[in-house]
């Protein structure tokens, strides 16, 4: 695709400004109604949807010219490609912001002007087979004394994939391990790749790179049908969605099923196989990371003639309205925990509010990266609860770094570790 392929996106934008808030029906106070973290930390038009549309189709009419794009990489690139703007596009019209999004990046990319510390991020991807400057020797180094079966020499249809930060990231460890734990005991027959795991390739998608995503593509799906894996089940996120939607946007056919580690749990709750045995007194509000919801949504592959004007074609067309991602599992692992309330967020599902480390922002752009963080840790306060719970590492070390800069109180939890405490 090229931005040319966007020409009708661009230029359908009718700068309504509803990419930048929640739905209407949905509002429940002027504080948390904004759905686009970059507009509300910028407050420029430019810094949206809409004004990055009309970026978009300056270059595509050649009223921008591309040596601009070294001048504009910081509207470009300032954006955690949370797809919330997304979500809301397509209740009101057939435009895709976020694709566009990613086209300007590649097209920034293409030209020598993505943002350096992203461009270190992917060196270290290719050299060490993930983008936080680890050795490839370690990867595996979560699972030492747990004596898990390796697929590379011991077959399983069954991969348990947890992906590069809960691999090395030593406070974030402990969740693949009890994660691992539980599908032990659980009698699941799994195994992992350990050091030979590597990276999904979604930060070089989201930063433009697409040759070095379609490599690191390519290279998993070897090493999937190598190893005769029918089933993967991740723990993170960004994974869960990279392997389920994003390599099918790109053509490439993962071929065994894609599962993130909460609905593998949620159906072990409701077969009986897992079961609450300690209470734990919580009040808990719970945040969907983009990831795992909106952007975890199925993708279905659409070949057909754009009408002008008006979302309808043929043949027919699914939206994606971020309507179909993992929203229930996490909760109802919640709700099975004796003991614990949930009370909701304002912002929740599809119009969750992004913690702010996607999309390269926790890079490239740390100061907005971290103010998006404390945007959504005030609004889990706001509940009156006493615990802000996810499930995803990524959401689970921002959310720490904001806590440590403003003191917060509240309490932060993994999903699994309420589960380890009641089981």
């Amino acid at each position: 695709m090229t931005l040319e392929d966007y020409r009708r996106d661009s230029w359908d934008c009718v700068r309504c400004s509803h990419c930048k808030y929640i739905h209407p029906y949905r509002v429940r106070s002027l504080r948390f109604s904004r759905l686009c973290p970059s507009s509300i930390y910028y407050s420029f038009d430019g810094y949206s949807a809409q004004g990055r549309l009309d970026i978009a189709r300056g270059l595509i009419d050649k009223e921008i010219a591309e040596s601009s794009l070294n001048e504009l990489k910081d509207v470009i690139y300032a954006c955690t490609l949370c797809g919330g703007c997304d979500v809301m596009c397509k209740y009101y019209n057939d435009i895709d912001p976020l694709l566009v999004m990613e086209e300007l990046r590649a097209a920034c990319a293409k030209e020598g002007h993505m943002p350096s510390p992203l461009q270190k991020v992917l060196g270290s991807m290719e050299k060490n087979g993930n983008p936080l400057f680890q050795p490839r020797e370690k990867r595996g180094a979560w699972a030492q004394g747990l004596h898990l079966k390796d697929v590379e020499e011991s077959p399983a249809e069954v991969l348990y994939y947890p992906g590069c930060n809960y691999a090395y990231d030593a406070q974030l460890q402990k969740i693949p391990r009890l994660t691992a734990g539980i599908l032990t005991r659980a009698g699941v027959n799994f195994g992992i790749l350990g050091r030979r795991e590597i990276c999904c390739g979604s930060l070089a998608l989201q930063s433009g790179d697409r040759d070095l995503f379609m490599k690191a593509a390519r290279a998993q799906v070897k090493i999937f049908e190598r190893c005769g894996i029918k089933k993967l089940i991740t723990s993170c996120p960004i994974c869960y969605s990279t392997f389920k939607v994003d390599y099918r946007r790109y053509g490439i056919d993962v071929p065994c099923e894609v599962l993130h580690s909460t609905e593998v749990l949620a159906r072990l709750f409701r077969e009986g196989v897992l079961k609450s045995g300690k209470q734990v007194r919580l009040l808990a509000t719970y945040h969907d990371p983009c990831h795992l919801g909106r952007l975890g949504e199925p993708y279905h592959a659409w070949e057909g003639k754009r009408v002008k004007y008006g979302r309808y074609v043929p043949p027919s067309k699914v939206l994606r309205q971020g309507t179909h991602g993992v929203y229930e599992a996490p909760r109802a692992m919640l709700n099975s925990i004796k003991g614990l309330r949930l009370v909701e967020m304002e912002r929740a599902k599809e119009y969750s509010f992004c913690c702010g480390a996607g999309g390269g922002a926790r890079e490239a752009y740390p100061d907005f990266s971290l103010a998006t963080a404390r945007e959504r840790i005030e609004e889990a306060v706001a509940t009156g609860a006493e615990a802000l719970v996810t499930a995803c590492p990524w959401c689970e070390s921002q959310f720490q770094r904001a806590m440590r800069q403003t003191g917060q109180k509240i309490k932060l939890y993994s999903l699994l570790d309420l589960l380890d405490k009641t089981i």
